[in-house]
């Protein structure tokens, strides 16, 4: 008896509508919404002015640049506020690592968090690559209109899949969400076809995807700052691949036993609470007056009331034996932190030190992480009497589409056994719901981050085209970025 044969090939599989959803939205939505695009231009300057912060800091400095040192790539994508001109998967990394660097980007909050600007490492160096190339070839250039439109859709894709999908509690990082959403809206950019981007999205989940490690205890460390310039490189990437007709994996998410689903939820399929439109840049948060993981925004503003009031009444932290912190769980599951803190990295990442700095000393800012700042012993003295709780009725508010709160209270015994009244805010000054009192301030901290790196007459011709809507928008894109080069 002749042995079995195999069993044949199986017909050709039907694509997870989780791909398709995404394609057909990058290719055939059309933004309308005045606010979307009004968001992404003040986006677009915060991002970059963040980008121009880093500069300052050497850990970041140290990994820009080529690859092959000397390295410069005619027609390639510049890196604002250098000197480089590099192939764009480089530049990518270059300007995604630059705007995440100091945790000072946009924020989204729900069931993932992350920072939906992290997109325009991809968006920036794919828009003014192929800007460059196109003008030597004779051709049109790509328009600012460009940037922002792939703005608005990596945000969109990116915080729909964050709103019912939390990819933390099975250990991975947010940054699976930028690969994703950058490789979409960059293989449009590319002109791809529809079943290009399938295949390129695909590519984006079957890929390896970050452990949450290095942003928690014992690993905390500062690859927590250029993952996301790591993620939206390899979009790009994965998005070239893609371009030169290499296949896509149909069913990369629902596949049994080898799928995305299978493998890495838990056999749970992602869910989903809207379609994709507009609504995650319309609604994201700027992170305006302190560099603190958005979870603790509104605490560190507490924070800061708490030291006035201190001040007006003669006292000061060292008269405080305990501080209570009523939160919401994201943020206890986050950055509720005791023992040593490591490293930058560390400090940043842990409530209690964002709330102890401004207690202190009436500030927090990106200095205040550094080790020279972290030496001094009443940080870590007034850290240990700072205890956190959940408040149920914030974790509600805080998954409420309609409210989206990341609410933090304080209260203050003394030593003597009085207290202060407690300090609650729901809303942090990036919200959506402070847009008329942020937006100035959002501006006023662009001014500065220009004024860190640029000369001022450049300063002056960046602010011309980037507070004038529609001259930014009708821009070549290559213009715009020469105007940040040194």
């Amino acid at each position: 008896m002749s042995a079995s044969l195999p069993p044949a090939p199986a017909g050709p599989s039907a694509v997870d509508q989780v791909l398709t959803d995404i394609a057909d939205y990058v290719i055939g939505y059309d933004i309308q919404s005045p606010l979307a695009f009004e968001t992404a231009r003040n986006c677009l300057i915060d991002t970059l002015g963040c980008g121009l912060e880093a500069l300052e800091y050497p850990a970041c400095k140290k990994l820009l640049g080529p690859v092959v040192p000397g390295t410069v790539v005619p027609h390639g994508a510049k890196v604002p506020g250098t000197s480089f001109q590099l192939d764009p998967v480089q530049a990518a990394f270059n300007i995604g690592a630059m705007i995440r660097w100091l945790d000072f980007n946009d924020t989204w909050l729900a069931a993932e968090w992350g920072h939906p600007s992290d997109n325009l490492g991809a968006i920036l160096a794919t828009a003014d690559w192929l800007s460059r190339t196109a003008v030597a070839a004779g051709k049109p250039a790509l328009r600012m209109h460009d940037v922002l439109v792939a703005m608005i859709k990596a945000h969109e894709i990116q915080g729909c899949l964050a709103l019912e999908n939390a990819f933390n509690k099975v250990g991975l990082d947010h940054v699976v969400l930028v690969k994703v959403a950058s490789t979409a809206v960059v293989a449009r950019m590319l002109g791809l076809s529809r079943d290009e981007i399938i295949n390129a999205v695909s590519l984006a989940w079957v890929d390896g995807q970050s452990l949450r490690t290095y942003r928690h205890a014992p690993n905390t460390g500062s690859r927590k700052s250029w993952a996301a310039g790591d993620a939206t490189s390899r979009a790009l990437r994965l998005a070239l691949i893609a371009r030169t007709g290499e296949m896509g994996y149909p069913t990369v998410l629902t596949a049994k036993t080898w799928g995305f689903y299978d493998v890495l939820l838990k056999g749970q399929p992602l869910r989903f609470q809207r379609p994709y439109g507009s609504y995650v840049m319309e609604n994201v948060l700027f992170k305006i007056s302190y560099p603190a993981e958005f979870h603790a925004q509104t605490a560190v503003e507490c924070a800061m009331q708490i030291h006035r009031q201190l001040d007006s009444l003669g006292r000061s932290a060292q008269d405080i034996r305990r501080i209570t912190i009523r939160t919401h769980e994201a943020c206890l599951r986050i950055i509720d932190k005791s023992g040593p803190l490591s490293n930058p990295a560390d400090r940043d990442h842990c409530i209690q030190y964002m709330v102890a700095v401004p207690l202190l000393f009436g500030r927090l800012t990106a200095a205040d992480y550094e080790d020279a700042a972290a030496a001094d012993p009443r940080i870590d003295a007034l850290r240990a009497r700072i205890h956190c709780v959940e408040d149920p009725a914030f974790t509600r508010d805080y998954h409420d589409p309609d409210k989206r709160s990341i609410a933090n209270a304080l209260s203050v015994e003394f030593h003597d056994g009085s207290t202060l009244p407690e300090v609650v805010c729901e809303y942090p000054l990036g919200h959506k719901r402070r847009r008329a009192e942020g937006i100035p301030l959002l501006e006023e901290k662009f001014r500065r981050n220009l004024a860190r790196m640029l000369p001022a007459r450049q300063q002056q011709r960046i602010l011309d085209v980037s507070l004038d809507p529609a001259r930014l928008q009708a821009m070549p894109v290559h213009e715009y970025v020469d105007l940040y080069v040194i």
